[in-house]
């Protein structure tokens, strides 16, 4: 296996296991601030499907990617639920979403072209089957995230509940305020 596929596929790992919880975690907190997004769950569910495909294919090739690959995506998907997601509102969050489900489309795409190169015809197949299904839950999402503009009013709405949304979503709005700020003075 050359070491582009080695690391793609310990990448392909990790970003799917940040999907997982990063979405799954991000569908919780929408409902608890009344926007409820199913395609969240729906997609950390096949993405937990993803995985479990995932390693057994690594597995059989002497790829072993937990805990640490994987470890990996469930600390940058904490990160992001605990410094950026508060930050953001609902139209947000859900739009920086669509781009964990791009992520793990083009590195299964990236991996399996590596791995047809090489000639490993079954796991190219493995990772080639699961684009499209990636890309359902990614459409899916994204279409969801547009529709936030038919509410504009939910969609600027703190997406994390509690404390922590109004405090990331208030910190957000003195930043864009001062930025505003900042151009209208640097363009005079």
């Amino acid at each position: 296996m050359h070491p582009a596929e080695h690391r793609g596929l310990r990448e392909l790992h990790a970003a799917a296991r940040q999907l997982r919880v990063h979405w799954r975690e991000l569908g919780q907190r929408l409902d608890a601030v009344g926007h409820a997004c199913p395609q969240l769950a729906e997609g950390s569910d096949a993405a937990a499907e993803l995985l479990s495909h995932l390693t057994a294919a690594s597995t059989a090739r002497g790829l072993h990617a937990r805990p640490a690959a994987q470890g990996l995506g469930k600390r940058i998907a904490g990160a992001r639920l605990a410094l950026v997601d508060p930050a953001l509102e609902v139209n947000q969050a859900l739009r920086m979403a669509v781009l964990d489900a791009t992520h793990v489309a083009t590195l299964l795409a990236y991996v399996g072209r590596l791995a047809a190169q090489r000639g490993d015809d079954e796991l190219a197949t493995i990772l080639d089957g699961w684009i499209a299904p990636v890309r359902v839950h990614e459409d899916a999402l994204r279409a969801a995230a547009i529709a936030c503009a038919d509410d504009p009013d939910a969609a600027i709405a703190a997406a994390t509940p509690g404390l922590a949304g109004r405090a990331g979503h208030a910190v957000a709005n003195v930043a864009g305020t001062a930025g505003e700020w900042v151009d209208r003075r640097l363009r005079r």
